[in-house]
């Protein structure tokens, strides 16, 4: 019987999971290639042979999603299973009428046949978009069951834009890890806070793998909690699932794929933001959560902002720079930079599109509503430079940092910089202390 032959619609995260838990060592599969989208200089590799098993002594190589109609062609493909992430329904629906106009099936992975099954208990936070909170979120989590003397281990959504080999198992506890797995800027943006608390994160490619590492991890591991990616679901079965959701685009938890799978899948639904949110907004979301999953605990959340020196926003023309992916396939339009220029007075908020180098002048022509403001790219070494040329040949007084952690760590700004932090700051009951409390008493012996 000949095999089935597939392609696996992708990003470098989800993709390369669906492969490992559904198609590897499958022998009734042939997955011919992957496609890859959102992520820069992805395509053009390999998923290499050490990682796909024995099926593909030649590893599965990697294109871009322009090419899948000649691809479904030559290759006489019968599935395309889409892959990735943050996409709105309009979209996904799109890339089906294209691969079945092409002859072959479209196909999305639930979590079912995609979830796999820890010896502990596990706490998945997700979201319905990207840049909701969901970091802040993991935070807050961590440190309430550190707060009950609990050892806690953090695996993250993958990030694998390197050596994939190299990255199969990545942990990191100290901050020299970071410079050891040469982290992008955007590892080191969810990597570093989990450090700076105490906690282990661990991430890679092969996350069943990855979830053995860290259940035995050597500084101990009671409760494992999945920090998502995007609006992605959990690649581990969650015995508490917690989804982040935004009243700054009410109506996306229903129009999102999967955003809406974590809305429903949902035991607690953090609203976030409440305190920068239209109350009319706030509402429409909260009617939202109950038409889907009305069983959920609703817990009310904000993310009150601080500055390093807000004089240096104050009457300034300021350069705001956000976090990249939340304003590129998140489509954010007010993050804490933004937040940050508006509360503190700031004169200006300049324009950066005129000032633009490089791999961030390519950003801007693909991702042409991010606006006024500034995406922190950092995926290579080259996007590092464009960032740091464009922030400093832009004409302003000062730049906002919106980013998770200190730009000027990594890059040189000549400019004056304050820096913007945030945390999740729960209003009123039900919080996270209490449903954190029920968890540990049910789930932990």
């Amino acid at each position: 019987m000949s095999r089935k032959r597939i392609i696996i619609i992708g990003a470098a995260g989800r993709d390369f999971h669906n492969f490992n838990t559904y198609y590897r060592d499958q022998s009734e599969y042939e997955v011919v290639a992957f496609t890859a989208a959102q992520i820069p200089d992805i395509d053009s590799r390999k998923y290499p042979a050490e990682l796909a098993g024995k099926l593909y002594p030649d590893g599965i190589p990697i294109f871009t999603q322009e090419e899948l109609p000649a691809l479904i062609a030559k290759y006489d493909v019968d599935s395309c299973v889409f892959s990735y992430s943050d996409v709105p329904y309009q979209r996904v629906m799109a890339v089906s009428a294209l691969v079945n106009a092409c002859g072959a099936n479209f196909a999305l992975l639930g979590p079912k046949g995609t979830m796999i099954k820890s010896t502990k208990p596990v706490i998945a936070i997700v979201a319905s978009r990207t840049g909701c909170g969901k970091s802040q979120t993991s935070r807050k989590v961590i440190e309430i069951l550190m707060g009950m003397g609990l050892n806690v281990v953090a695996v993250r959504h993958p990030m694998p834009y390197g050596d994939l080999v190299a990255q199969k198992v990545q942990r990191y506890a100290e901050l020299a890890d970071l410079e050891k797995h040469k982290c992008t800027v955007e590892e080191m943006e969810e990597y570093e806070p989990h450090i700076v608390r105490g906690n282990v994160i661990y991430a890679g490619v092969d996350y069943e793998a990855i979830l053995r590492e860290a259940e035995k991890d050597p500084k101990g591991c009671d409760v494992v909690v999945w920090d998502g990616g995007n609006n992605d679901f959990s690649f581990y079965k969650p015995d508490l699932t917690i989804t982040v959701v935004d009243p700054h685009r009410p109506g996306h938890e229903l129009s999102y794929y999967p955003g809406e799978v974590n809305l429903r899948l949902a035991d607690v639904v953090i609203i976030n933001k409440i305190d920068t949110a239209r109350p009319e907004d706030v509402q429409k979301v909260r009617e939202n959560i109950a038409s889907v999953n009305p069983k959920a605990i609703v817990v009310d959340g904000a993310s009150p902002i601080r500055v390093d020196d807000p004089s240096l926003i104050r009457g300034k023309r300021v350069l705001v720079v956000e976090d990249g992916p939340t304003l590129t396939h998140g489509e954010m339009k007010i993050g804490a930079g933004v937040v940050a220029a508006r509360k503190f007075g700031a004169a200006e908020e300049v324009d950066p599109r005129p000032f633009t180098v490089g791999k961030l002048s390519e950003t801007f022509k693909i991702y042409p509503n991010i606006g006024k403001l500034l995406p922190a790219m950092g995926y290579g070494k080259q996007q590092l430079k464009d960032l740091e040329a464009t922030i400093n040949n832009t004409d302003c007084d000062s730049v906002i940092i919106g980013t998770p952690i200190g730009l000027n760590r990594i890059i040189r700004i000549k400019k004056p910089n304050t820096r913007v932090f945030y945390d999740l700051q729960e209003i009123g009951l039900p919080d996270l202390t209490g449903v954190l409390r029920d968890f540990v008493k049910t789930h932990i012996k």
